[in-house]
């Protein structure tokens, strides 16, 4: 059988380390993408957008700028995640600072992240379909002290992920409860992939390595 290729526009880790522990290896091409140029765009033209669509708006964004730049000769498939905190959409802190600031309004409560999925087949003999979908999970995070917010905060790791928090790292004993797709969280729904990859006709046993 013939893999499938697959192109990851995304330059997140998580998502690779993801896909590779499901036994797909894709290459990863970043797409370089100004995130607030493409929502600032997105909105002038569709008005204030739902926290969900701005993950969705995102990863579309990343995966088509991927296609147009690179023209793989594969499936791409662009990811981008967002933190919906009472009724505010929070992506990556800009600093240190605001990582802190967020951590103090995460404790103790629990936030919705949106991780938008977007699928361009742009193989040779492929359908040319493009389409997405977002997974919404809940987080509930723990009652965490100034101390352990100020030390986890010192590591780096919230300031290169949305929502400044993983599941899957440095941030997991923080995390007390998920409700939803655990994949989601780290960055890519492995079950949601699968099921648009189906609307492709392509089984997800195809994309194996």
């Amino acid at each position: 059988m013939t893999r499938v290729p697959l192109v990851l526009a995304s330059a997140s880790p998580a998502r690779y380390r993801t896909l590779r522990r499901a036994a797909v290896d894709p290459e990863v091409i970043v797409s370089g993408v100004d995130e607030d140029a493409a929502l600032e765009e997105a909105e002038a033209r569709y008005g204030v957008l739902a926290p969900e669509d701005v993950a969705l708006t995102l990863a579309r964004v990343k995966c088509e700028a991927v296609v147009a730049s690179e023209d793989p000769d594969a499936l791409v498939l662009g990811c981008d995640s967002v933190l919906e905190l009472d009724g505010r959409v929070y992506g990556k802190p800009a600093d240190a600072e605001v990582a802190t600031q967020r951590w103090r309004l995460m404790r103790g409560s629990s936030g919705t992240l949106h991780t938008g999925h977007w699928v361009v087949d742009n193989r040779d003999h492929g359908t040319g379909a493009t389409l997405g979908a977002t997974a919404s999970t809940v987080v509930h995070f723990a009652e965490l002290s100034d101390a352990e917010i100020g030390a986890y905060v010192a590591t780096g790791e919230p300031l290169h992920v949305a929502g400044a928090f993983t599941v899957d790292g440095l941030g997991g004993p923080y995390v007390t409860a998920v409700e939803g797709d655990y994949h989601s969280v780290v960055g890519v729904s492995l079950p949601l992939l699968r099921e648009l990859l189906a609307e492709l006709g392509v089984a997800w046993h195809e994309l194996r390595s």
